[in-house]
């Protein structure tokens, strides 16, 4: 195993720090002379040496892949897959270099939606005010005034944004593995309506304000040599926390908060929201539900709340690994026995592809997606 470059300069000096703090106090000059020399460690650069800074190009030009006509991303010199160990034994690095590219990402699929889907982008809250944060929507053109059939997608937790099914096979597979897009245009083909939520858009991130710190020595009421021994801890305070911000926060990230979208705080906010405001007023008499993962809980919590609503315009639901859980839930009797009727749950199985699978839950059928993989279902359906 390799050791990071920090890790090397101070390995032995904390170990002769250890044997040292066990010894006698015989020992307390090499204990003093130790301590000072670490006390003269420049930090900083240190740091900067064991890690590159976290500046990371926010196109695929600039990190230098492209998606090739097979959807796969390719690196458009040596046309290889992409190599999340950029850098070795810089693991947070590379985990940020990941995300970063995740985050471009996640913008070329939303221009996929609209320009090779033909899908409209519609902001919500639909009164929100120029200045409060937003979330959007993915919709076709008929989707409200289709008369026939609407589809609706809803994608799990964690990064995914509206479109996607898991940004890990949009990397390391291709855009039909990892994306909404071959069930969008095949519902479009079939005449369905479409709409694409996107639930876990909750919240924008601003930088924190910086709390200006009053000294105490504003405080005139007391006594000089009080104030002046406040003073003197809080500065040693301040010392020791910057001492220690130079390891866990080396590049002195910005620190940020969350604004959370009006009725939009969660993915289960989110869909019943959705469906109040759009999938509610439809014209379509047959609505289908596509849901994935936590997808299926956000669903399941839709009925909970809308259940008669929903029995009347929904016809059937088709759930991928959902992690529902009526129990947990508390769905009632009702909501099981329209479940059971109308909804499937495709589950990770060794099983051949919709063999039927035991369940110890008294809601809808599972049958087998034919594969392990909990990312990879949606693609089996």
């Amino acid at each position: 195993m390799s050791i990071s470059l920090s890790s090397l300069i101070l390995l032995p000096i904390w170990i002769n720090m250890s044997q040292i703090q066990q010894g006698g106090p015989d020992e307390k000059e090499k204990t003093t002379a130790l301590k000072d020399l670490l006390s003269r460690i420049d930090l900083d650069e240190l740091m900067k040496k064991d890690e590159p800074p976290l500046d990371f190009p926010d196109t695929l030009e600039g990190f230098e892949y492209a998606f090739n006509e097979k959807g796969q991303l390719r690196h458009i010199k040596t046309g290889e897959p992409f190599v999340f160990n950029y850098r070795e034994d810089l693991h947070r690095w590379n985990q940020k270099r990941y995300e970063a590219l995740g985050e471009i990402i996640t913008k070329y699929v939303y221009d996929l939606l609209e320009k090779d889907c033909n899908l409209k982008k519609i902001f919500i809250p639909v009164d929100a005010t120029e200045s409060e944060p937003k979330s959007f929507i993915f919709m076709s053109e008929d989707a409200l005034t289709n008369p026939q059939k609407l589809m609706v997608l809803i994608h799990g937790s964690g990064v995914v944004r509206a479109g996607q099914w898991a940004r890990k096979l949009i990397i390391n597979e291709d855009l039909d593995s990892g994306t909404q897009i071959p069930f969008i245009k095949r519902a479009m083909d079939e005449g369905y309506g479409v709409i694409v939520l996107n639930p876990n858009e909750n919240c924008i991130e601003v930088e924190k304000p910086k709390t200006h710190v009053q000294s105490s020595s504003d405080s005139s009421d007391e006594p000089v040599e009080k104030r002046e021994r406040k003073d003197k801890v809080s500065k040693e305070t301040k010392k020791r926390r910057d001492f220690y911000e130079k390891y866990r926060n080396p590049q002195r990230e910005k620190e940020m908060m969350q604004l959370y979208i009006r009725e939009n705080g969660s993915p289960e906010e989110h869909t019943v929201y959705v469906w109040d405001h759009f999938i509610a007023k439809s014209a379509a008499e047959n609505v289908f539900f596509v849901a994935h993962s936590y997808g299926g809980l956000a669903f399941v919590e839709l009925m909970i709340q809308r259940e008669a609503d929903v029995k009347s315009k929904v016809t059937a639901v088709a759930l991928t690994d959902s992690v529902h859980n009526v129990w947990h839930q508390e769905a009632g009797k009702t909501i099981r026995e329209w479940m059971r009727e109308n909804c499937c749950n495709w589950v990770s199985s060794s099983e051949p592809l919709d063999t039927s699978v035991e369940s110890m839950l008294p809601d809808c059928p599972r049958v087998s997606a034919g594969g392990h993989e909990h990312t990879r279902l949606t693609v089996a359906m």
